[in-house]
């Protein structure tokens, strides 16, 4: 017989690898299908290419170009799913299961690409949000920028989503422009290291970015220094000995966990059995049991029903479970396949032993009997299995025992303060399921509920239509709990690009703050010129580039023609008595028409580069603009942006953003907004 694979790992720029480590069988029938490697990782090596090498070619690129680049790696792995697919279904996981790990990994890359390219400027440092005066005569600012760590983020993931766990926490450092180090669980290593072999493969990634650990991790932590990252996600109990590395505290290593919890789902009570609610409640408890052979750090533990609902409950749900054809996942026909190893399932076993000394079996359990496929029926299977606490209110039981597979316990409440009470038990959770139809009880419980848990879901008929469920977290929003769920966050969109980069305060004169931020501050140098800042090409306007208009004079025929054209014949525009007894006292002219004069005054009429405007952003009305007032504008270039696009046209554009401010004849600030346009480039 041949000799099992053996995985290698990925360490500078290079597989290592050849000497035969810990076996590694499959769940499904216990036989060896990989080795991990017996040679012994130079993590000082590791970290020194990561940090040269890996920060060198990151920051050749910047925010848009490493968007872009992850945008084209997702469609990479897309390209060659089905590959990861066929070595996927050796975890024991269904082809839906396998779904949430893939193609939902390079989704999360599609999502934080789109975040980069929107939401992020060029170059590799981040002004947020406006500068602000600091002094009263407009000469000494303050603001926050962040720029990337100079050091490595090294992953700690679990074995239960090998690639959509690495590609999660991988798309917020790469954007970031932090290298990173990823340890994957042994147990499923196997399908990490085939998508860490596409990644390579796919000449997109630059030198450095990214490194693989199969096996033991020796010791990585002990030669991490401030500018380093760690992420964990896994047992409460391994973050918690993983949090306290003697190295990590003494240098302040930010560590962030996302551990696994008591997650919980609540009927509401206001839900009758009839009510389409009841059934979503039914199906969403099932689902979150049997997706993954419920080995999901967000799968729902504890089923909070109202007392007088138990037996209905038990029922319904008891049907719903009978319906889950277990067995080998390559058959058609199977809903739920094995857990990912043998130690798992022995673990699972022994946590429900426990859980039954405080609990009543109401369905599942028993013997591995009914199991579907002539190859498994020794594989590493537990049935979908539904518990009935015997008393919610005592200590322990579901409250502080997990066992990571499909086991649930339903647990009866007598009111939603008592709901809310027993939610909290269980310590700290990354997510809440609140099934309800009624708007006020959700109005009522939500808060209370967001105490505990990282994310609260709300399913009711009409939600659910669209709703990604209880148990998937999405790239937009924060990933992550309290107590004993880590207390760390991930994912949560720009939030979570954040993580991997260092906020700094700076403070200065508006130029001094334009010259760092590349971003125009108000009070800054401005350059004027002949030519209209509109005739100019993306690449030759620069940044504080300023036009101050001619001035135009309001006048009562403006305010009845724009009236008259807009439709807002709003008495403060048209009623001379009431305007008068107006805090203004007198008639003023709309702000949209300040904002369409303004542009006038602004614009260059004639064929140009200036593509489009397609948006205006912070847009404050000051000053009232009576009649008589003469107004001018200032627009100047504040930032810019290359993304790369091309119009339909194809011609090649970026986007720039215009400092607006309107003043009136006593040079009071009018208005002010930011101005957005699509400006062609002169060259490709």
């Amino acid at each position: 017989m041949s000799q099992s694979p053996i995985l290698q790992s990925f360490i500078a720029g290079e597989w290592l690898g050849n000497q035969v480590g810990q076996a590694i069988v499959s769940p499904l029938d216990g036989q060896t299908i990989y080795h991990t490697h017996a040679e012994t990782i130079d993590f000082a090596k590791a970290l020194d290419f990561a940090r040269t090498r890996g920060r060198v070619s990151m920051m050749a690129m910047d925010f848009q170009r490493r968007a872009s680049c992850l945008r084209d790696l997702g469609k990479y792995l897309l390209e060659h799913k089905e590959s990861l697919y066929a070595i996927s279904l050796l975890t024991g996981a269904t082809r839906n299961d396998s779904w949430i790990d893939i193609e939902g990994g390079a989704g999360t890359l599609f999502a934080y690409a789109s975040v980069g390219r929107r939401e992020l400027p060029s170059g590799n440092l981040i002004h947020e949000d406006d500068a602000f005066p600091l002094g009263r005569e407009g000469q000494f600012y303050g603001s926050h920028i962040l720029v990337p760590r100079k050091g490595v983020a090294v992953h700690i993931n679990a074995f239960n989503f090998p690639i959509w766990g690495m590609l999660e926490k991988f798309a917020a450092n790469f954007l970031a422009g932090m290298p990173c180090i990823v340890k994957p669980g042994t147990s499923t290593s196997y399908v990490t290291e085939a998508c860490v072999r596409l990644m390579q493969d796919s000449g997109l990634l630059p030198e450095g970015s990214l490194q693989l650990v199969i096996g033991r991790t020796g010791d990585l932590l002990d030669r991490l220094d401030g500018q380093d990252v760690v992420t964990f996600t896994g047992s409460a109990n391994t973050a918690a000995k993983l949090r306290v590395t003697p190295n990590l505290i003494n240098n302040s290593v930010p560590f962030n966990a996302e551990a696994d919890s008591l997650n919980c789902a609540i009927l509401a009570p206001d839900v009758s059995v009839e009510s389409p609610e009841f059934e979503l409640f039914i199906k969403e408890v099932a689902r979150e049991m049997t997706v993954k052979a419920g080995q999901k750090c967000t799968a729902i533990r504890r089923v909070l029903i109202p007392e007088d609902k138990v037996d209905v409950v038990c029922e319904r749900l008891s049907a719903r479970l009978d319906k889950v054809t277990v067995g080998d996942p390559r058959l058609d026909s199977v809903r739920m396949g094995a857990l990912a190893s043998f130690d798992q399932k022995q673990d699972v076993l022994a946590q429900l032993e426990v859980l039954l000394e405080s609990s009543t079996l109401v369905y599942g359990h028993g013997s591995d009997a009914g199991i579907v496929g002539d190859e498994v029926q020794n594989g590493a299977f537990v049935k979908p299995t539904l518990l009935l606490s015997n008393d919610p209110d005592a200590p322990g039981g579901a409250h502080d025992i997990e066992a990571f597979g499909p086991i649930s316990t339903l647990m009866p409440y007598r009111d939603l303060d008592h709901a809310v009470a027993l939610a909290a038990r269980g310590k700290g959770s990354l997510v809440t399921t609140l099934v309800t139809a009624d708007p006020q009880i959700a109005r009522q419980v939500v808060p209370a509920l967001a105490v505990w848990h990282g994310r609260v879901h709300i399913l009711d008929r009409a939600s659910s239509k669209e709703s990604t469920g209880h148990g998937s977290p999405l790239p937009m929003l924060k990933h992550g709990g309290p107590g004993r769920a880590g207390g760390g966050e991930e994912l949560g969109g720009l939030r979570g690009v954040k993580h991997y980069m260092q906020r700094t305060a700076i403070q200065g004169s508006p130029t001094m703050l334009s010259a760092v931020t590349d971003e125009y501050v108000r009070g800054g140098d401005t350059f004027e010129s002949d030519v209209h800042p509109f005739r100019r090409y993306f690449e030759t306007l620069r940044i504080g580039e300023s036009l101050l208009t001619h001035r135009r004079t309001v006048t009562e025929s403006d305010i009845v023609n724009f009236g008259c054209l807009s439709g807002d014949h709003f008495y403060m525009h048209f009623d001379d008595i009431a305007a008068r007894d107006s805090q203004f006292e007198q008639r003023i002219a709309h702000g949209y028409f300040v904002l369409s004069a303004a542009a006038g005054l602004f614009v260059s009429p004639g064929e140009g580069p200036v593509l489009a405007n397609y948006g205006l952003d912070t847009l404050r009305f000051i000053t009232p603009v009576p009649i008589g007032d003469t107004i001018r504008a200032r627009l100047t270039c504040k930032r810019k942006i290359d993304q790369g696009k091309l119009s339909p046209k194809g011609e090649p554009q970026g986007v720039v953003v215009w400092d607006v401010q309107v003043t009136n004849q006593k040079d009071e600030l009018v208005a002010s907004y930011d101005i957005l346009t699509l400006v062609k480039k002169q060259f490709n």
